[in-house]
């Protein structure tokens, strides 16, 4: 048995009594329930997915499989269509989305492999900070935010949890490095303790369906108090494995197979959440750590945009995205503001009446954005993009227009098929800018059209450069 309580996390808690997050009380929400079986602040569920293409699933693309339920939660919400990961990469993903740091802050950059530190307990998780508000916290699926006991979630803020510590190819059978993995085996983690000792390819088809039953199970558990349940699911990242309920159901293919098993999660969730009462007074989040592994070819999503993950491009990091809480966000709506993952933690402290920590805190307050109150601006003069630990540039937080400094990125060369990696070269960018509105695919570089929009971009890269990329 793995005990996470070791002295490291009560020094933590310690930590967070003493920069205030403590002193948040029950029934402090800032929004009343519209219906459901109790009243206060609101619940929050957040199905965050690893690798999935931003035309994977319907309104968004076109894919030639069906996906009612993100079509369901999209009739009943708002479809974002200009929100961003700060880092197209696993790892600096989901610590942004946790933390509301940007990676540059947090240090937390790329993707991290087996018994990594990960984020530094110093910076607060979603979790923490909500659950010092009275709310009951779980998450089921991928965590690789940390795999040592004081990064582990039961550590974070996260009263139940199961998953994986990493991302499910680095295991022994990794298409391209498996002697990097050999000497950690790939567990299965339950509150704390492992409950697979290896996982094989017998168990990885189990994934989507585990992190659903364990998320709804939450749910059915937790309907009499205010919680947070974040489903990062494993997958579509590759290895690509699906139960045998949807083996071969889509008749096109192992990945549409794949994304109708999670439309199927989804489903089971919003089915909880209507079941128990929960609608009307839970915000659904529904959205990807970054684009797609293009080099993994049919086992791999699409995007319409430039690149794909592991670049600073829109096809790396814009992730489709849908936000539902019914009576404060319109359904069937549709907003082309910019908003980043940074941003969420902030805005659900606010929803739910709890206090933020006493360091900085990258992400804002974005609730009147996401609500679509008239009037409402983005407070974001820019939003940075990077990949691994070079920064590489800026984004309006308008969303209207993007800075690229110069830097290399990797470009797919030749896509694999059937599991297979595929190969990629290095190509060079100058320092470009680009028209988003006109020219979301960042195709033409209009620097010498609009010197005096560059110039304050620019300025903006620098400040970011300087105060979090100084002693690089």
């Amino acid at each position: 048995m793995r005990n996470e309580l070791t002295s490291s996390s009560w020094k933590r808690r310690d930590f967070l009594r003493s920069v205030g997050l403590g002193a948040a009380a029950l029934g402090t929400g800032a929004l009343s329930s519209c219906g459901g079986s109790r009243s206060g602040p609101p619940n929050f569920v957040v199905i965050f997915l690893d690798d999935s293409g931003y035309g994977d699933f319907h309104p968004f693309g076109n894919p030639p499989y069906p996906t009612p339920n993100v079509a369901r939660l999209a009739q009943g919400g708002c479809r974002f269509t200009n929100f961003y990961v700060p880092q197209a990469v696993c790892s600096a993903s989901r610590s942004a989305l946790l933390s509301g740091c940007y990676p540059g802050r947090t240090k937390v950059f790329g993707a991290h492999g087996p018994r990594a530190r990960g984020l530094d307990p110093s910076f607060a998780t979603m979790g923490e900070v909500l659950k010092t508000a009275g709310y009951a916290t779980g998450t089921f699926g991928k965590w690789h935010i940390g795999d040592q006991p004081d990064t582990r979630p039961p550590a974070r803020g996260f009263d139940e949890s199961s998953g994986l510590m990493y991302s499910n190819d680095m295991w022994e059978y990794h298409p391209e490095r498996p002697e990097n993995f050999r000497e950690h085996a790939l567990q299965f983690w339950k509150n704390g303790e492992i409950t697979v000792e290896r996982v094989t390819p017998e168990d990885q088809p189990n994934l989507t369906t585990w992190g659903t039953e364990h998320a709804v199970d939450f749910i059915n558990r937790h309907k009499q108090q205010p919680f947070l349940c974040y489903v990062p699911y494993s997958m579509p990242h590759v290895p690509l494995f699906v139960s045998d309920k949807f083996k071969g159901k889509s008749g096109v293919g192992l990945y549409a197979d794949v994304m109708m098993e999670i439309d199927w999660g989804v489903g089971q969730i919003l089915d909880a959440l209507r079941d128990n009462g929960l609608e009307e007074n839970t915000m659904v989040v529904f959205t990807s750590d970054n684009g797609p592994w293009t080099g993994y070819g049919n086992h791999a999503g699409t995007t319409p945009f430039r690149e794909a993950k592991g670049t600073g491009f829109d096809g790396g990091t814009r992730s489709a995205t849908i936000m539902r809480y019914p009576g404060k966000i319109n359904a069937g709506s549709v907003s082309a503001r910019a908003a980043c993952t940074v941003d969420l933690m902030p805005t659900f402290a606010h929803l739910a009446g709890a206090q933020l920590p006493s360091h900085p805190v990258d992400g804002k307050n974005l609730w009147n954005l996401f609500a679509g109150t008239p009037g409402a601006v983005n407070p974001h003069e820019y939003y940075p993009f990077s990949t691994g630990r070079v920064f590489e540039g800026v984004l309006s937080g308008d969303g209207n227009w993007k800075l690229h400094l110069p830097h290399s990125y990797r470009v797919v060369v030749e896509p694999a098929n059937d599991g297979a990696a595929g190969k990629y070269e290095q190509a060079q960018i100058e320092l470009s800018l680009f028209d988003m509105q006109n020219d979301p695919k960042e195709t033409t570089n209009v620097i010498d059209k609009h010197p005096e929009v560059a110039q304050r971009l620019q300025e903006f890269a620098r400040q970011h450069q300087q105060e979090f990329y100084a002693e690089a």
